[in-house]
């Protein structure tokens, strides 16, 4: 209706034209000329039921909108978009995740916009009704005729008042008797036109080449961050943060075109061990009282206690190499022009589990790749005819055309459920027969639990002569889980605020032969923050008769951290003086990193998240107080005595203490002759309390520019190509 009476105004308007003269003509051409909308897309991001829209980069925009002019979003047509992890259904308006599960997200071809009324964000408007708008602003624009109303489909009014002037009344109540309108009863909001009206942060998009794939293993507990996010959204972060350190430290070889971007992606085993039904067993057996507590701990720290048990150790370790196996595949599938090495990260317990997966990986001789692909088809079927032979052995042989045809293996069937056999089509009485197996097999493994546990330290341990040295007579232990294969050689691991050190000691690791190489993996690096209290090095069991501190990771600027006594008036201790040269800006950018520290502090306290854990953390902080410790000694000792001249360093950037070194200390070939332990400089708002910041220092890895750029710049030294220009310090 409000089209038709525009409609008709228009034709008023050019039954009686106004007298004008030949310049206010030309003005009000000029005022009166129509541009059509530059459309953006969005998706919407939903988190505790609240919606977010959230623009696509410009670049997925405008290949979004490419496919929607060609006509072939009737079609069911898939477009690729944030550099390839998600896929955006044309058709249906939806963005699907390619590596991971998570909610399916509505996408929309945007152009019309109105403020929301609870964190003052634009929300945009449906594509039909945004149409409309836009037939109802080009009249207005070619006749100069505003104060148009429109009602949208929900009886909200949107009037036009003129190009800079357009507002939509929300209705509090429905129109009544007496005539109340929802423009009378609701607080007028802001409408714009266009993307670029409303100030949205827009990224320009990744580069489409990739150089390097990284899978990253998340630790305990299904939260990886004070804000309690996941490993995706972690390593979201992650990715983020190379991107910019791309920009800043990579700027000749982007320019040159040599190299594009690293790829993280994400491998999550939390989901798949707790799904196997032991949250159920847990929950029977756990008190009442002080819930949150106790669930907690069942969700998070007694994934040290699963990794630890037979049982669960075996379906951590396939759960994590299958999965990585998985998304290996995949990633080549949607980029078969991939010519990059492949590297794995882990932080805190997902280290370890990296770490006995790499320890346990046999070095495949030199063969081509049909003779691989055999191998692992043979493996594969000798697994499949074990389950006929269960079959056979519970006389229901009648059903091994199923198992095989849903390729199940023994591993596959010891997780299976009743569940899964009833929608494999696996009749009642077969289904008892087939669950009762199972359970009695693995009530077999409880039993002789703890006599395997007197008998045995873990496989790490077994590597007896040129790997490990243990306090045990070889030949004694026994192993306890069945490390598959990796499809890949990692070219690097990194290890993130881990435990590795602390867990050979306890399994009776005495010494890390220094001749000893992971076998299929050439590089390895211990990253940890100096009050990570779930951090241990590993350099002190490769040479234990030499006392020396890590490697000190240089900031990201160039610059030197300073601690909060130097802020203060007091000197700063010379350790975190062996990446700084003359910086005249350095207390400046010091005291804007405290400013800056201060206020996140404070917007964490106010969000109560430090509050919420207090409890939690002191109940199992307790014990690990003498890392903490030993992490402070070690940053006294490191004042004092300064840290080693590595061979490639520049005289000239180097503390004296530094220049006095004789000669590089000798650490093995676990990370091929270089040094293994690296610690991150500690931020001036954590030399407060180093107690405080002890949670916040193993989980800050995910948004560390220093982490970052230490893993882009060992990845692409791979590939010959180096820093723009050579950090201080850095090795």
């Amino acid at each position: 209706s409000l089209c038709r009476s525009i409609m008709s105004a228009q034709g008023q308007q050019q039954a009686q034209p106004p007298l004008a003269t030949s310049s206010e003509a030309a003005e009000l051409d000029a005022a009166n000329r129509y541009e059509a909308v530059v459309p953006h897309w969005f998706y919407c991001k939903v988190t505790d039921s609240r919606e977010r829209w959230i623009p696509f980069s410009t670049q997925d925009s405008e290949r979004l909108e490419e496919a929607h002019g060609s006509g072939r979003d009737k079609e069911d047509l898939v477009v690729p978009t944030s550099g390839g992890r998600y896929d955006v259904h044309l058709k249906k308006r939806q963005r699907v995740a390619v590596y991971w599960e998570e909610e399916v997200s509505e996408v929309r071809r945007c152009t019309w916009f109105y403020k929301g009324d609870k964190d003052n964000k634009y929300i945009p408007y449906s594509e039909t009704f945004s149409e409309e708008l836009e037939e109802a602003y080009m009249i207005a624009v070619t006749l100069d005729e505003w104060k148009k109303k429109l009602e949208s489909p929900s009886r909200e009014v949107i009037i036009l008042h003129n190009p800079k002037l357009m507002v939509h009344y929300h209705p509090v109540a429905t129109s009544d008797d007496w005539g109340s309108t929802p423009t009378e009863q609701g607080r007028p909001r802001t409408v714009k036109r266009g993307v670029e009206n409303i100030a949205a942060e827009i990224p320009n998009g990744e580069p489409l080449q990739i150089d390097h794939l990284v899978f990253v293993v998340h630790g305990i507990g299904p939260a990886c961050d004070i804000r309690f996010r996941s490993i995706v959204q972690c390593v979201n972060d992650f990715r983020n943060v190379s991107l910019s350190m791309l920009q800043a430290h990579f700027k000749k070889a982007q320019e040159q075109q040599q190299i594009g971007r690293v790829e993280f992606l994400p491998v999550n085993w939390h989901s798949s061990l707790h799904s196997t039904g032991v949250d159920v067993d847990l929950e029977r057996i756990t008190l009442p009282s002080i819930n949150r507590l106790r669930h907690f701990i069942n969700d998070t720290i007694l994934d040290v206690f699963f990794y630890n048990s037979s049982t669960y150790c075996q379906t951590i370790v396939d759960t994590v190499a299958s999965e990585m196996n998985r998304l290996y595949q995949l990633f080549l599938q949607r980029n078969p022009l991939f010519k990059g090495g492949v590297s794995i990260a882990g932080h805190s317990l997902g280290s370890l589990i990296l770490f006995d997966l790499l320890t346990n990986q046999k070095p495949a001789p030199e063969e081509d790749e049909h003779s691989k692909e055999g191998s692992r088809t043979t493996s594969s079927n000798r697994s499949i005819e074990e389950v006929k032979e269960i079959l056979k052995k519970l006389e229901l042989s009648e059903y091994c055309d199923v198992f095989e045809k849903e390729k199940m293996d023994r591993q596959a069937l010891f997780l299976c459920t009743e569940k899964n056999l009833k929608e494999m089509g696996i009749p009642l009485g077969p289904r008892m027969k087939i669950l009762h197996y199972i359970s009695s097999k693995t009530e077999m493994q409880v039993c002789l639990l703890h006599s395997l546990c007197a008998s045995r330290s873990h496989p790490i341990a077994l590597r007896q002569g040129p790997a490990f040295t243990t306090s045990d007579q070889p030949g004694t232990q026994d192993v306890s889980a069945n490390y598959p294969q990796l499809n890949y050689k990692p070219t690097i691991f990194f290890a993130f605020g881990s435990p590795i050190g602390m867990f050979l000691t306890v399994r009776g690791v005495k010494r890390i032969n220094p001749n000893y190489s992971l076998p299929t993996c050439k590089g390895f690096f211990n990253i940890f923050h100096p009050f990570d209290p779930v951090a241990y090095r590993i350099e002190p069991m490769i040479v234990p008769d030499l006392e020396f501190e890590p490697m000190l990771l240089p900031h990201h600027k160039g610059r030197k951290r300073m601690h909060l006594g130097k802020v203060m008036g007091s000197p700063s201790p010379p350790a975190l003086g062996r990446s700084c040269g003359p910086q005249p800006d350095a207390e400046p950018s010091c005291l804007s990193e405290l400013k800056e520290g201060l206020t996140r502090m404070s917007v964490d306290l106010k969000n109560n998240l430090l509050g919420s854990l207090r409890v939690a953390w002191q109940s199992f902080t307790r014990a690990p107080l003498p890392a903490v410790e030993a992490a402070s000694t070690d940053a006294e000792a490191e004042a004092e005595a300064g840290v080693e001249k590595q061979p490639d360093t520049k005289p000239d950037e180097t503390p004296t203490a530094v220049k006095e070194e004789a000669s590089p200390i000798n650490v093995g070939r676990l990370n091929g002759g270089n040094r293994i332990d690296y610690v991150l400089q500690e931020k001036p708002i954590e030399s407060f309390n180093e107690y405080l910041f002890a949670l916040q220092g193993h989980l800050c890895y995910w948004e560390s520019e220093d982490t970052v750029l230490l893993v882009l710049k060992e990845i692409y030294q791979t590939q010959g190509i180096t820093l723009d220009q050579p950090l201080p310090g850095s090795q």
